[in-house]
């Protein structure tokens, strides 16, 4: 190895991201991958002069300067306000009425699907939730109603991934802090394309209904036992007070009223109080969200940690000057770079997390962006769009997976795959949209 030194010096940043990436392909923990390859590559790094031990005490300060960011306590108060609303069933109760308020018409349980995944997603950001609830309420119905298992599997899933770019999505705060930008200012951008992205999901539902009916069936008389006031009752009482939270906590943010961490801590004793007023808040259903949460957020921190040292010792190793420099470099500019970047990011999400992705890999794009004169807040929705794609892109999407934790035996991975697709290009056709029209999202920052 000290032969081979002198020849690899110069490679150990670029040979530092090949050994990172083939780590987490070959299915090792993500935050060991990258802390352990860290900590092999320092001490490389230090054998080859690259840098000195003290160096590496930069790591300590970092890592607590991070803790100390109070942007990263949105983290655990939207994941604890997405868990209790999940454990409690008001996601339940949300799916049932608004599917009998659009199951008379064709496709109608599917467009309740895509409104009930859109309201999560503002109510929780987090896409497990979303898509175990939707897919153990409403996958049964829809396969019981003479839905086509592809499709009803495709919208389930895809509808569950909407809590990546509305906000408050736990991405759009993990890109903030990566990207280094405001995270209100990412949800106020995020806001628009997130609406964008729900209302071309129900014009496909639209579509498929009309042109194959037997796919999407209206739901049966017997099924709609509810109508007049008394519909009228139920969807105001299922409705109304999930949607002043959400009203509550995103307005918070975009009024400039209260922090994202605020906003979370507002919304987290909302849906304690929700739970409470609706008789669901006991000991057992707290404990289970608590603990769902701590392991979630356990997850993202100790990511956090590892990308941290990553990317100390790829700065020192001169990696980031190695990339920024290909990136600037590339033919076409900007337009380069964004192609290459949208690339990149889209078939990294076929085989690793988005999590992964954002720590590792934006933090490579973000100086060369910077450097090229792009806006940091647009790019930062630019990648949370595609980033959401790597949830339903085959075979490590994670909301096909946990789709099929949920889903019946009699439906096959396989359909579950095939249903999700056309959802796929319709998010990258969402991803042009704002690539073609950034005022799509600058025009709502301030």
């Amino acid at each position: 190895m000290d032969a081979l030194l002198p020849y690899l010096a110069d490679w150990l940043g670029p040979i530092l991201v090949l050994v990172v990436l083939g780590l987490v392909f070959s299915g090792y923990p993500v935050a060991f991958a990258i802390g352990g390859a860290s900590v092999v590559f320092a001490l490389l790094g230090l054998a080859a002069g690259y840098f000195d031990a003290a160096f590496l005490l930069a790591l300590g300060d970092r890592l607590f300067g991070i803790m100390q960011n109070p942007v990263l306590l949105a983290i655990p108060y939207f994941i604890f306000m997405g868990v209790v609303l999940e454990k409690s069933r008001l996601a339940e109760d949300l799916l049932t009425t608004i599917g009998a308020l659009f199951g008379r018409v064709r496709g109608g349980l599917a467009l309740a699907v895509v409104l009930v995944g859109a309201l999560l997603a503002a109510a929780t950001g987090v896409v497990g939730a979303s898509v175990v609830a939707l897919g153990a309420i409403a996958l049964p119905v829809m396969l019981d109603r003479g839905y086509r298992p592809s499709f009803a599997a495709g919208t389930v899933a895809a509808s569950g991934t909407l809590g990546q770019i509305v906000p408050p999505s736990i991405v759009l705060i993990v890109l903030g802090d990566q990207l280094g930008v405001s995270v209100g200012a990412l949800f106020a951008g995020a806001l628009v394309p997130g609406l964008i992205l729900t209302a071309l999901f129900c014009v496909w539902v639209g579509i498929v209904a009309w042109r194959r009916p037997g796919d999407a069936p209206a739901l049966p008389a017997s099924d709609r036992t509810e109508s007049g006031w008394a519909l009228v009752r139920r969807v105001v009482t299922a409705l109304v007070p999930p949607l002043a939270l959400i009203l509550v906590v995103l307005g918070s943010i975009f009024a400039g009223i209260a922090t994202p961490t605020e906003a979370g801590a507002l919304g987290a004793v909302g849906a304690l109080v929700l739970t409470a007023l609706n008789r669901r808040l006991d000991r057992p259903m707290l404990w289970d969200a608590a603990r769902q949460s701590a392991l979630l957020t356990t997850m993202v921190l100790v990511l956090l940690v590892g990308s941290t040292a990553f990317a100390l010792v790829f700065r020192g190793l001169y990696g980031d000057v190695w990339i920024e420099e290909i990136l600037v470099g590339l033919p076409g500019g900007r337009i380069g770079l964004l192609l290459a970047a949208n690339l990149l990011v889209f078939v990294l999400g076929f085989f690793i997390d988005f999590f992964e992705i954002a720590f590792i890999v934006v933090p490579l794009l973000a100086p060369a962006a910077a450097a090229l004169g792009i806006d940091l807040v647009w790019f930062g929705v630019v990648l949370g769009l595609n980033l959401q794609t790597s949830f339903l892109t085959p075979p490590f999407g994670f909301s096909l997976f946990y789709l099929r934790g949920v889903a019946p035996p009699s439906l096959s991975t396989q359909e579950i795959y095939r249903g999700a697709l056309p959802f796929v290009g319709i998010q990258l056709i969402a991803l042009a949209l704002v690539l073609a029209f950034p005022d799509l999202v600058l025009a709502f920052v301030d």
